[in-house]
């Protein structure tokens, strides 16, 4: 049976995107912006979406990508980054605070402000976790339309947002990706080492549906890897890179197949409601910076109200602690996740009780 050719189209649509993509990347990072090339790659794919330029990223590179990424991140582990796990609890614990805080403000805001339903600015209002959010709004009835909106431009707003808040305020180096230990051909048998482990745990933790398990797993396994000095190889930096513009790329074709009179429509209610959540993460950040021994970066990245994946991606590119952003936002998923599933169907079991 002759192997089925895929339509010229199906080739060259991911093509273009990358290519836009990439010149995105490229354009922020020489202009100094910091996260350079996940910002440029975001904001360049999401503007041609918005144009109506057909963006499509393949699956199967993304899932590469965030191998990638995660084996890039786990690398910058070191029994030193591990010390100060002690004081860790009472930073999650604020955490998990600040995430319930953020769900109740953000909800009220988009109920007593924007008129939506209770469902829906549930929805709306939850940090992170698009997936469930999606899977909730369609089964429960909510208006995906706005919510995926919402969701939507918060991931954006965070990505552009935090690298130059932080470098506004000098709190960030250059946004060069650079990997801890040697990373050439000399140590190829580590690197191949780390690659196959890492991608085998990558592999099991997303059939266990863990959130983010793609990179969330890579990332274990490299970060045990080098923490306990097994290894010390890295990947060449050029790979890394690559990885943060198709990731920035899948951010960026969100916006695909949306209409500016749409977005239009609901940026009133996705700038409140981002105002509102980021000013209640703000408020913790501070509280944790004020009380424990945490940058200032680390903590703003930890406490963003964004999907874990582009978090962790916008940590690689400012050379933040991945172990503690991490930590955090594993956290915050299991917080988001079961608090928002209970209180949704709570919500739409009172509405089927009333018709």
């Amino acid at each position: 049976m002759p192997l089925a050719i895929p339509p010229l189209r199906a080739l060259v649509e991911p093509a273009e995107t990358l290519a836009i993509a990439c010149g995105g990347g490229i354009l922020f990072s020489l202009a100094g912006f910091p996260a350079g090339l996940v910002c440029g790659s975001v904001l360049a794919v999401a503007a041609a979406a918005l144009l109506g330029w057909p963006v499509k990223v393949p699956v199967f590179l993304a899932r590469i990508c965030y191998v990638v990424v995660g084996i890039l991140l786990g690398a910058v582990v070191t029994p030193e980054t591990l010390k100060g796990v002690a004081a860790w609890p009472a930073s999650v614990a604020l955490l998990v605070v600040a995430s319930l805080v953020m769900i109740v403000a953000t909800t009220t805001y988009l109920r007593m402000v924007h008129g939506w339903n209770s469902l829906s600015a549930l929805m709306g209002a939850s940090p992170g976790s698009l997936i469930q959010v999606i899977a909730l709004s369609t089964e429960l009835g909510a208006d995906l339309r706005a919510v995926a909106v919402v969701q939507t431009a918060r991931v954006i707003l965070l990505t552009i947002g935090i690298p130059a808040a932080l470098a506004l305020f000098g709190l960030v180096a250059p946004a060069v990706p650079v990997g801890r230990g040697p990373g050439d051909l000399a140590l190829l048998p580590e690197m191949l080492m780390v690659i196959v482990v890492s991608s085998i745990a990558a592999v099991v933790t997303a059939r266990l549906r863990f959130p983010g398990g793609l990179l969330f797993g890579a990332m274990t396994a490299s970060g045990i890897l080098h923490g306990t000095g097994v290894v010390k190889a890295v990947l060449p930096w050029w790979i890394g890179s690559a990885a943060v513009i198709v990731l920035g790329a899948v951010v960026g074709s969100r916006f695909a197949y949306a209409t500016f009179r749409v977005i239009v429509g609901y940026l009133g209610a996705a700038v409140g409601s981002f105002a509102v959540s980021l000013s209640v993460a703000m408020v913790f950040v501070l509280i944790v910076t004020r009380f424990f021994p945490f940058s200032i970066a680390n903590v703003a990245v930890a406490f963003s109200p964004g999907a874990q994946d582009t978090m962790m991606v916008l940590a690689l590119s400012l050379h933040l602690d991945p172990v503690y952003v991490g930590a955090h936002h594993v956290a915050r998923f299991v917080v988001v996740t079961i608090s928002v599933a209970i209180a949704a169907r709570r919500i739409a079991g009172k509405k089927a009780g009333e018709l």
